[in-house]
């Protein structure tokens, strides 16, 4: 899953709106950030196969570090733990919203991956398979994606001197994105795949905090 992350961003912006936008947008990719930088350590592997599913040429066949239950429950844990050593003071409520965003990570992946999600180590995998239904896990994308955002626009208007399309262009883009990542030509070695991913969620996530600055929390 791509977009589909990013709508749990948006919606859990809405619910602890102390949180950056740009921090949620890390947040849910947290593991694949992971994922990216241990793939390029060789840490972790993978195996570029086309038609290994019929949208993701993507075999994962050993990430026990990221994409296990118990290391995505690991990875949203340290995340509480440093938002509360980050900003002491503010309580707990953003930690957790913030854990939960991580966490959903693996949730999502659940539903779009073959049985390559490890429960625990390298063992015990799991996963829907949506990736071999192309139809069905695009609009399923699309609509976590955009459901998250019409929360977020929900609660916010443009800031002074900021334009209220500015959001939604945002949006449209990374369905073209995404269509690129879903119907494109695969990538040619695991460290372009992990190299390319990282980029993405780093420039995605700086994005997010320009956009943010033009938006402002509505009046009730």
């Amino acid at each position: 899953m791509f977009i589909g992350h990013y709508g749990v961003s948006y919606a859990a912006k809405r619910i602890a709106p102390a949180l950056p936008l740009w921090v949620l947008f890390l947040a849910v990719q947290l593991v694949d950030v992971f994922w990216a930088i241990f793939v390029l350590l060789g840490i972790e592997r993978v195996r570029i196969v086309p038609g290994i599913t019929a949208t993701n040429p993507l075999d994962l066949y050993y990430m026990p570090y990221t994409h296990g239950l118990l290391s995505a429950l690991a990875w949203g844990v340290a995340a509480y733990l440093v938002w509360r050593f980050w900003r002491r003071g503010q309580g707990s409520r953003a930690a957790l919203v913030l854990a939960a965003a991580v966490f959903s990570h693996w949730v999502l992946d659940f539903l779009v991956h073959r049985p390559d999600l490890p429960l625990w180590g390298d063992s015990a995998k799991v996963g829907l398979g949506l990736w071999d239904y192309p139809v069905v896990a695009f609009i399923l994308e699309v609509l976590l994606f955009f459901g998250g955002m019409i929360l977020y626009l929900r609660a916010t208007r443009p800031a002074a001197g900021a334009q209220g399309w500015e959001m939604i262009a945002f949006g449209i883009a990374m369905v073209a994105v995404h269509t690129m990542v879903f119907f494109g030509a695969p990538p040619t070695s695991p460290a372009m795949a992990a190299g390319m991913a990282l980029g993405a969620y780093l420039v995605l996530a700086a994005i997010a905090a320009w956009l943010e600055r033009r938006r402002v929390p509505r009046e009730i």
